[in-house]
Order: structure tokens, then sequence, then C-alpha cells
């Protein structure tokens, strides 16, 4: 059996979206207190990850916004949304992150004030 491109959109599409729902949920809670344990290396080293980890995020929150589900597909722009709110959630929990290690910063590595 041979697949067309608009038959193979749909599983395409939920492949995506399950891609993209299970990588965003890290499960981790901010800690603050182990950002001031670490030395100015390590936090230089966690700001780029974070700011990294914000950048796909988006990225990956705009190919979901912007992917366009059909008509006939029941529940996808509802599926779709919710995937687009997991990712923005997770950016705010990454800029939370940020700012937690940004602080520490300022408060341990004088270069960096």
């Amino acid at each position: 059996m041979k697949l067309t491109s608009t038959a193979a959109l749909p599983f395409t599409l939920a492949a995506m979206l399950l891609l993209a729902t299970g990588c965003s949920s890290t499960g981790r809670s901010l800690d603050s207190a182990k950002y001031d344990k670490m030395t100015c290396v390590e936090l230089n080293s966690a700001l780029g990850d974070t700011a990294s980890d914000i950048s796909q995020t988006a990225i990956t929150r705009g190919k979901v916004a912007n992917t366009s589900v059909p008509s006939w597909l029941l529940g996808g722009s509802t599926v779709k949304t919710a995937v687009a709110n997991r990712e923005t959630a997770r950016i705010e929990r990454l800029q939370q992150r940020q700012q937690a290690i940004v602080a520490a910063r300022k408060r341990s590595c004088p270069s960096s004030q």
C-alpha cells in the first residue's frame, strides 16, 4: 500500500505533536540554593544552556503554532493549542531558572556586575 502525501499528513502531524509533547516537560523544580554553590564558570555554562533551551523551546512552539491542521482532523486544533501552551509554560519555567542564575552570578561573580 502506497501512502500519498495527503494520507500521510495525519500521521506526520500526530508524530510531530507526540514528539513535542513528550519532550516538553522536564519535571524539575527551581532550586536557587544549588546555584549559590556553583562557581562562576559553572553559572556561565548553566546560563548558556538555559538560553539554548529557551531558544529551542521557542522554535518548537513556533513550529507547532504554525502547523496547518486540516479541518477534518478531529481535535487537531485542540491538541495543537495544548502543545503550544505547554511549550509556553516551559519557556516561563526556563526564564525563571535563568533569572535565578543571573541573580546568583551577581552575588558570586564580581565581573558579572
